[in-house]
């Protein structure tokens, strides 16, 4: 449980509904790395712009190998998301 206070979606307005909305339809679930950025929509929406960018955007990476660096880093830094 995360020590920073959460709006929940039934609080939301906004960009933060917003926000909420795209998180819902992308993953069918708002994850406690999107919520726990709540307090600041803005920054939300860049960290999910970049998190896009990263992953889905150009790159001679492959979307694999995207998600296999991704694993490895949570990995090393014990992170159980």
């Amino acid at each position: 449980m995360p020590w920073i206070k959460i709006i929940p979606l039934n609080e939301a307005k906004d960009l933060l509904l917003q926000e909420y909305q795209a998180a819902l339809k992308r993953a069918g679930r708002i994850w406690n790395i999107v919520s726990i950025m709540s307090q600041n929509p803005r920054a939300m929406k860049a960290s999910m712009g970049f998190y896009s960018a990263l992953m889905f955007g150009d790159s001679p990476l492959s979307r694999s190998q995207r998600e296999m660096l991704a694993v490895v880093v949570s990995a090393a830094n014990q992170c159980r998301y």
